[in-house]
């Protein structure tokens, strides 16, 4: 079995979202204050969240109300610009693990706990993301997502 390792050193909170800030600019966009916002509250919580979950912890942390219609539009940006992931199986969202790194990534392994609703995020093997896109094609069809969503148990649960 091949097993793949992505070094990264953790960086607070503030920096990851000026990197972030960074790299929306870089792909010709911005990190408007409520998108800061809702990314900070997804890099400082530990398990996913739901449009709903986040709405209630925007209102609790900055004592503002977020439409829903406002939550999911800055949810879509985010997702869009690879700085959130949606957990499509839970329908949660969850901070890129990533961010610190400058270079993107194409294909990522989420974790997800089924229980505690907790996600890991690994980068996938070069080869075996080369294999399952060359099965997509021999099958006649396109991949539409780069993500590969594993619902799981985590090590904690599992010992409780």
């Amino acid at each position: 079995m091949t097993q793949c390792t992505f070094a990264h050193k953790v960086k607070t909170s503030e920096e990851q979202l000026r990197i972030a800030e960074a790299h929306c600019e870089r792909h010709g966009s911005k990190l408007t204050p409520i998108r800061q916002q809702v990314l900070s509250l997804l890099l400082n919580t530990e398990r996913a969240q739901s449009a709903y979950e986040l709405i209630e912890l925007f209102e609790n942390t900055y004592s503002e109300k977020m439409a829903p219609m406002s939550i999911y539009r800055t949810l879509d940006y985010l997702v869009k610009v690879h700085l959130v992931h949606k957990i499509n199986v839970a329908n949660k969202f969850v901070a890129c693990a990533f961010i610190n790194n400058q270079k993107e990534h194409d294909v990522t392994q989420l974790l997800f706990c089924q229980q505690c609703q907790q996600v890991q995020e690994l980068p996938i093997n070069h080869a075996i993301e080369e294999c399952l896109t060359d099965e997509v094609t021999r099958f006649g069809y396109q991949l539409c997502s780069h993500q590969i969503e594993l619902t799981c148990i985590c090590a904690k649960c599992i010992t409780t």
